[in-house]
């Protein structure tokens, strides 16, 4: 777990005097405190090459909002990849109106679909991506490698307030389970991948 550490308060004298000036925020992240465990890893956090511990607790905090953004990634992929794949409604209308590209004509294929995306398209494709980003690596005071929370984004963090809601133990176990999920989702694009490009190389896909 994070936590910050600020310099303690304290009075030379009875009467009022100056308070300290708190000082920067740190992080404190060791493998201990990491959130992720289960049964699925021996109730222990399973690195089998030992990285964590050549990391600092910068390095460590680094690991964890790269493991967040590579799970939520591949979780946004494996639905997608499901829901087209299994025959699922593609969105209606233009995808460039002049020249005459609808979504549908992409086909059900992902790679045959992006490399029939207009370049204009992948250029915004790649720019919004860019701008979250730069939003969640320059906005977000404290940084993630300082105090701050890994994983947290700007305009996509709880846009509608649902976890100021939720108890602090309810908190701990979605982060959990997104942890979980995410690992189980990059497993699963894997698959895919594989399956795409060996075929028969995944025997549970068809």
């Amino acid at each position: 777990m994070l936590s910050i550490a600020v310099s303690s308060l304290s009075f030379n004298a009875p009467a009022l005097a100056p308070r300290t000036a708190p000082s920067a925020a740190s992080v404190r992240m060791g493998v201990a405190d990491m959130e992720g465990v289960g049964p699925e890893t021996g109730n222990k956090v399973f690195d089998p090459l030992g990285l964590a511990k050549i990391a600092s607790p910068e390095t460590l905090a680094w690991y964890r909002a790269a493991e967040l953004k590579h799970s939520r990634v591949a979780m946004a992929a494996v639905t997608g990849w499901a829901w087209v794949s299994s025959g699922g409604p593609l969105f209606p209308g233009y995808l460039s109106i002049d020249q005459g590209i609808t979504f549908e004509s992409l086909g059900r294929d992902g790679y045959a679909a992006w490399a029939a995306v207009p370049e204009a398209g992948k250029f915004q494709i790649l720019g919004t991506i860019g701008i979250l980003e730069l939003l969640q690596e320059g906005s977000v005071k404290p940084h993630y490698m300082a105090g701050g929370t890994p994983g947290k984004v700007p305009l996509l963090w709880d846009p509608l307030g649902f976890t100021t809601k939720l108890s602090a133990d309810t908190l701990a176990t979605k982060r959990t389970s997104e942890l979980k999920n995410g690992r189980l989702a990059m497993i699963g694009v894997m698959s895919l991948v594989s399956a795409h490009f060996i075929p028969g190389s995944v025997p549970l896909l068809p």
